[in-house]
């Protein structure tokens, strides 16, 4: 990737605190159990993949809502400590989000609850004001911890503007069909695909039908991403499998989807190939999942092209 070219992203999603619980397993109802670890830091889908771009070296602005409380301190804070530009409105009589995340101990998988709070109110015409942050960056990239109408905005906005748009469905909720044909990517995980498609996504045939069916409601590009087997990329010229890269034992893999969704647009944004720039994100998300936390778990591009070109 050329280092030299920067790269605009512009980035649709939310701000959450991570309340982080390491322990052997999840309580059941009316159980209290022990854990042995507790983190508060900054989180959230959308802002993760802003600190991951800034971290790759992107110029990136992230659009969103927060309230007035000490959560939205630790965003503001965070995005001017990485070089991430806020466009945010502030919610006076509603909460900044905040993520309940389960971490298992021995394996580093994990279970969460989202609230987004004010960036529940995140609307159309907000993403209307935002207009020319969109349409002056390279890249448009937004997810589902938003209302789906916003998302949809901000992709009918970008592809209006020629700006290359991925779309990232997390969490799985119901999507109509009339968005996929803003979509230039569509970046889902298993759960993800099958709730989009009916798919369930056992194998990398499932994962090559379940693209198939994207396609034909007008994504160009479907990369289902596939946890520790990696991504398919798929579209009418290609179908490729590109095999998740180890780059050490697995500490935490919460941030790992962000990471690589920051990471491809970023390198989309710098003028990348796809496939390469799916590469390239493989590597970021291989580094991620080495390191706990989320925002905090993404590496600089120093660290990500070191182990890209391997």
């Amino acid at each position: 990737m050329n280092a030299q070219a920067t790269g605009r992203v512009a980035i649709l999603g939310i701000f959450v605190a991570d309340t982080a619980f390491r322990a052997s397993r999840q309580p059941n109802i009316g159980e209290t159990l022990i854990g042995s670890e507790f983190k508060l830091g900054p989180g959230g889908k959308g802002s993760n993949q802003a600190v991951a771009c800034a971290r790759l070296g992107a110029d990136v602005s992230i659009i969103t809502s927060l309230g007035k409380d000490d959560f939205a301190e630790i965003a503001l804070n965070t995005w001017q400590s990485e070089g991430v530009k806020p466009v945010v409105r502030r919610v006076a009589d509603n909460y900044t989000g905040a993520a309940y995340i389960f971490i298992a101990e021995e394996t580093g998988d994990n279970a969460i609850i989202v609230c987004p709070g004010a960036a529940m109110t995140i609307s159309a015409a907000q993403v209307e004001e935002a207009r020319q942050t969109i349409e002056q960056a390279d890249v448009f990239i937004t997810q589902l911890e938003q209302p789906v109408e916003a998302a949809q905005r901000g992709l009918e906005i970008a592809r209006a503007a020629g700006v290359t748009t991925i779309f990232n469905p997390a969490p799985a909720v119901p999507v109509g069909d009339e968005l996929f044909p803003f979509c230039d990517f569509v970046t889902p995980n298993e759960s993800e695909t099958e709730a989009l498609t009916g798919v369930a996504v056992a194998t990398l045939e499932d994962a090559r039908a379940a693209a198939k069916i994207l396609l034909a409601k007008g994504v160009g590009t479907a990369i289902i991403t596939l946890g520790e087997n990696g991504v398919l990329i798929h579209n009418g010229e290609m179908s490729e499998h590109i095999p998740a890269i180890q780059v050490a034992p697995v500490v935490e893999t919460t941030g790992a989807g962000d990471a690589f969704n920051g990471a491809m647009a970023t390198a989309l944004a710098r003028g990348m190939p796809p496939l390469e720039a799916a590469r390239f994100g493989c590597a970021v998300a291989g580094i991620s999942v080495t390191r706990a936390g989320t925002a905090p778990s993404m590496p600089t591009l120093a660290e990500a092209e070191a182990v890209y070109r391997g």
